[in-house]
């Protein structure tokens, strides 16, 4: 194979994430259409087809930026396909992030992909790198809530409606602890360039548990209501309504059956 071919099968679309853009879009249809007879079911297969297509794009984002920024190995480890499952580890990368989804309705962040820092010159291109993929959940959440904030509602179904709610908040919680400077996660990345050596040195060890401190911290009461104070306001500001959330997480919840309160809201 010459190296101008092995550079274009470095950088193919892989079939899998193919696969799964044609799940979330045929769910997609059905969730808009109704076509499904559980809506909730439709709902659930798109609303996870789409926050994996998201945890894709994220680690991708990271990936297409140290290409640029001088890493060229990205493209031989296989980041720049798309394909979830050359993610540093499937089980970080996706499996714990939709299984949070499930659970507690929070965008878990992603594992992320391994960078050859030594290769990127220039504390920019390393902040850059970092906060590629978060802001990659930012415009995801804008496009989400373009329709609430465009005040385009009409025509919309109610069950997308609450689709798009509630992958909006996804997207916010996700872009938001993405962005905490806490080691481990992106917004430290993005400070790290410019911290000095020996807080980096001191910081280092406990970076791979970072994600677990802030989830921990989590569940303490006031502070995961703070948080979610923060996820409602800049919702609100974005036009999505709390009903809209709530309602779209008890549908995509299919499994505890019918929220009548949902089901004749507006």
């Amino acid at each position: 194979m010459t190296i101008a071919a092995s550079r274009r099968a470095e950088r193919r679309i892989s079939p899998v994430f193919l696969g799964i853009l044609a799940v979330t879009a045929v769910t997609g249809w059905a969730t808009w259409t109704g076509f499904a007879q559980q809506p909730g079911v439709a709902v659930f297969l798109f609303v996870t087809g789409a926050w994996v297509v998201s945890l894709c794009l994220h680690e991708y984002a990271h990936a297409r930026t140290a290409l640029h920024g001088g890493d060229i190995t990205v493209g031989a480890k296989g980041y720049l396909t798309l394909n979830p499952l050359k993610y540093t580890h499937a089980l970080l990368s996706i499996v714990l992030p939709v299984l949070f989804v499930i659970m507690g309705g929070i965008g878990l962040p992603g594992g992320a992909v391994f960078i050859e820092r030594g290769r990127i010159r220039g504390r920019w291109k390393h902040s850059l790198i970092s906060a590629a993929g978060p802001l990659t959940n930012v415009l995801f959440a804008a496009v989400c809530t373009a329709p609430f904030w465009l005040d385009a509602l009409d025509g919309v179904p109610r069950d997308f409606r609450y689709a798009l709610a509630f992958l909006a908040l996804l997207q916010v919680t996700a872009a938001i602890l993405n962005f905490l400077p806490v080691p481990g996660l992106d917004g430290y990345g993005v400070v790290e360039p410019w911290l000095s050596y020996n807080i980096r040195r001191q910081v280092e060890p406990i970076a791979p548990f970072g994600l677990l401190l802030v989830f921990a911290l989590l569940w303490i009461p006031a502070l995961n209501g703070a948080f979610f104070d923060v996820v409602d306001a800049v919702l609100r500001a974005l036009g999505v309504g709390d009903l809209d959330t709530y309602c779209g997480y008890e549908l995509y919840r299919f499994w505890l059956g019918t929220n009548e309160y949902c089901s004749v809201s507006p």
